[in-house]
């Protein structure tokens, strides 16, 4: 060990990486004084600085009783204690389970339960709603029939976790981060087995309630070595990369921070994405490559001197939502600067195509597949549909996920393809175009809302008899949540439930307050519609269809208002 404390891993130049925090270890190894990292706050750190963070607070952790297989969520936003944590909870071998900042504490509770996280890691901005997950939490196991949003399955199991603040005022029973972190970095033995699990993160999977997708230390190198064998390649080392994607999704978490160290560029981590301070980031940093999420293209495009303020920038990357065509050629003929898009999901670690790869850049395209990774497509009957007709999109590699927690369930078939939910055709140079999604998703600024969460939580409002939640076109976040409630009828035996109830208004605050205390603010519904009755079929089933075609007319002033 070195007289600083900081154990020296040795080169890996011999094998592979097995485990992600190899890759921080490698590059401190070789470049340690190479700046790493940089926050908004201007906080730097070198590699070999955040290496020896994340040493000291991998061997904190060890000490608190964190041991290999072990469940610690991350509740932060983007900065440098983020990554720190997420590393150093892989270094000792336990899972990491990032989560939305914005998340609302009956959100939390449940991710805690059904994680079985022992330790939560929060800052100054999450913290309250953490502990308010850790009362619902105490409160649900201490009760003799538990009643809530968290299901007795999961209060069965529960660990009621400790918390560990950043930057706050600590409570009674909590501990700080500094306290957390050692004076001196321990050894841990290098991981053997690339198969362990290394992060579980929260998607919808197919079942339309979001669970959590079993990442492992395989899956996610593979994908960020499937990324660096793009040419022209996405990141080089000289590269200065904007980090305003945010950590606890798989885009930022190992499409950007992964290949980030993978290729040991500089990272400037911002909290929240500002039009005008993000552009003022990559002026100050000369940030040269910029993956954002498409509604960044629509708020930059009124800026002026728009050219001039991304100067810097080389590469301009869109992934966690679709771009449309026209936005996309308008942004570029005002900058002079290509957009590449990628098509990737949480289950994927998360990138499966990139226009990178494609022979030509096309309208609409979402590009080809990365090197290492199959695609095909399957009709209804499983059979590979004829010339360039649409199909489910069906993927293959060492990049995807083991199953959904805790089982491993509706993960890779026996031959290793696993079925996407989306459909779309390829093109005779392998490119993808995206035409649909099988599941009910909704993307609001490129994250994932799903419609029978919004739907449960509208369902506890007292007075709400049914619920329906769509998405629909929105200018600035691509789509937002819209739900269509039915009162309850106050009085069985009068005639006033024939319209929807005897003050809609009410009924709609009902909802609108219900949902800024259970959801994070992304998932509450930007509008909501109280009417006498759903659509359904001859099974029952809200026909969907028809509220989206209800709302296509009101956007084309063909529904009066």
């Amino acid at each position: 060990m070195a007289a600083t404390g900081v154990w020296k891993y040795p080169s890996m130049a011999a094998g592979p990486a097995t485990d992600v925090a190899d890759l921080l270890a490698v590059a401190a190894a070789e470049d340690p004084d190479r700046q790493a990292i940089v926050d908004s706050g201007g906080r730097r750190m070198t590699w070999g600085e955040l290496e020896d963070e994340v040493g000291r607070l991998a061997t904190g952790l060890g000490a608190a009783g964190i041991v290999a297989g072990h469940r610690v969520l991350v509740a932060m936003g983007n900065r440098i204690e983020f990554v720190t944590s997420y590393l150093a909870i892989l270094r000792t071998q336990a899972v990491a389970v990032p989560v939305n900042p914005s998340s609302q504490s009956g959100e939390l509770a449940r991710m805690i339960a059904d994680s079985g996280s022992r330790l939560v890691l929060a800052d100054a901005d999450t913290v309250t709603a953490v502990r308010g997950a850790v009362r619902a939490l105490e409160e649900a196991r201490a009760a003799e029939h538990p009643a809530g949003s968290i299901e007795a399955d999961l209060v069965a199991r529960l660990v009621v976790p400790r918390v560990v603040v950043v930057g706050g005022t600590l409570q009674p029973g909590e501990r700080s981060y500094d306290h957390l972190r050692a004076e001196s970095a321990r050894a841990v033995p290098p991981l053997q087995d690339p198969e362990k699990l290394a992060a579980l993160l929260y998607t919808s999977g197919t079942s339309g309630r979001p669970r959590a997708a079993m990442l492992t230390h395989r899956a996610l190198l593979a994908n960020i070595e499937q990324v660096a064998a793009v040419e022209p390649a996405m990141i080089h080392g000289d590269d200065v990369v904007l980090g305003v994607l945010p950590l606890f999704h798989v885009y930022g978490l190992n499409a950007v921070l992964g290949v980030v160290m993978r290729h040991r560029a500089k990272l400037v981590l911002t909290s929240r994405f500002e039009p005008q301070g993000a552009l003022d980031l990559i002026e100050d940093e000369a940030c040269s490559v910029v993956p954002v999420a498409p509604p960044v293209f629509a708020y930059w495009r009124e800026v002026d001197g728009l050219r001039d303020r991304l100067g810097p920038v080389r590469l301009m990357l869109s992934g966690s939502a679709p771009l449309s065509p026209e936005l996309a050629a308008e942004f570029s003929e005002l900058t002079g600067i290509p957009i590449h898009q990628g098509y990737g999901l949480t289950e994927a670690s998360p990138v499966v195509t990139s226009t990178l790869c494609s022979q030509r850049l096309q309208p609409g395209s979402v590009g080809a597949a990365l090197p290492g990774i199959e695609i095909r497509l399957v009709d209804e009957t499983g059979r590979t549909p004829d010339g360039e007709d649409a199909g489910e999109i069906q993927i293959k590699g060492a990049n995807l996920f083991s199953g959904y927690w805790p089982d491993g369930a509706d993960g890779p078939d026996h031959e290793g393809w696993w079925s996407t939910g989306d459909v779309g055709f390829l093109d005779a140079g392998g490119d993808l175009f995206l035409v649909d999604r099988l599941k009910e998703l909704v993307i609001v600024s490129g994250f994932n809302v799903y419609p029978v969460e919004v739907e449960e939580v509208i369902r506890e409002v007292p007075g709400v008899a049914e619920a329906a939640v769509i998405g629909v076109d929105d200018p600035s976040t691509g789509e937002a949540v819209v739900a269509y409630v039915v009162a309850a009828v106050p009085d069985a035996g009068s005639d006033t439930g024939s319209d929807a109830g005897s003050d809609t208004g009410s009924v709609a605050d009902a909802v609108r307050a219900h949902c800024e205390q259970r959801l994070a603010r992304f998932k509450q519904p930007s509008r909501i519609e109280v009417v006498s009755e759903l659509p359904v079929g001859v099974t029952g089933k809200v026909q969907k269809g028809r509220l989206r075609g209800m709302e296509r007319r009101r956007a084309l002033g063909l529904l009066e208002q």
